[in-house]
């Protein structure tokens, strides 16, 4: 049984944690609404937003973690899906490929308006949850905004992706491994790229219908309280 303090600890913890995310989200929120979309290569969105959303999208890894030693109750293999999909359009793509690929590619102000809010809103829902003082706006923006924001987030990740297979294609040895090597062992980024697009198929369907789920659960209950 865990004590009491050590329940304190972890609250205290994800309180800073889910705090700082909403402080670093809201600064990418407000670099990508203020960005100069007109200007040059030296002042693209993504040169103005790189290391704030490296650092704190990276930082989500903690959450699987979170969910792995139950600090909260989150579905592990969505919360791994959700990160990782992320994590790997930062540093797989974003940071892997030339700007002319996957930075300039029209996905990347869709994907960074669909995560930013998202996490505004999800770190304070959090962060005022952990407070027992979520406001009912918080909670219907919480459960509601999604049906949009998950769509034009896919959306932006998908074009991502698809401008750096365009580049893999054309660099068959980026990022890959070709035989004849002393390993006997080969790896293709251009196959690593169609085959994490192909998975949104079948994945991306679930977490949607996963987060109508959680919407009908939470206002629902919500609804009938304030209706009594």
């Amino acid at each position: 049984m865990k004590s009491k303090k050590s329940n304190d600890v972890g609250t205290l913890y994800l309180k800073g944690y889910n705090l700082l995310q909403v402080f670093g989200w809201s600064y990418i929120f407000y670099k990508s609404m203020t960005n100069d979309y007109s200007s040059t290569l030296e002042a693209n969105l993504w040169q103005t937003i790189k290391w704030p959303v490296i650092v704190f999208q990276h930082a989500a890894l903690l959450e699987i973690i979170h969910a792995m030693v139950g600090l909260v109750k989150s579905n592990v293999a969505i919360t791994i899906f959700q990160v990782l999909s992320r994590v790997m359009v930062v540093s797989g793509i974003l940071l892997a490929t030339p700007y002319n690929y996957g930075a300039s590619s029209p996905g990347l102000p869709l994907a960074i308006f669909a995560w930013s809010v998202t996490e505004i809103i999800r770190y304070m829902f959090y962060f005022m949850n952990l407070n027992k003082a979520v406001p009912y706006l918080l909670t219907w923006l919480r459960y509601t905004l999604f049906i949009i924001l998950y769509p034009i987030g896919i959306t932006g990740e998908l074009l991502c992706m698809y401008a750096a297979t365009k580049y893999a294609s054309s660099h068959p040895d980026a990022w890959s491994y070709r035989l004849p090597n002393s390993w006997n062992f080969i790896f293709s980024y251009h196959l690593v790229l169609v085959l994490v697009m192909l998975s949104y198929i079948p994945l991306f369907p679930q977490l949607y219908l996963h987060m109508f789920g959680q919407r009908r659960k939470i206002l629902g209950s919500n609804a009938l309280k304030k209706a009594q």
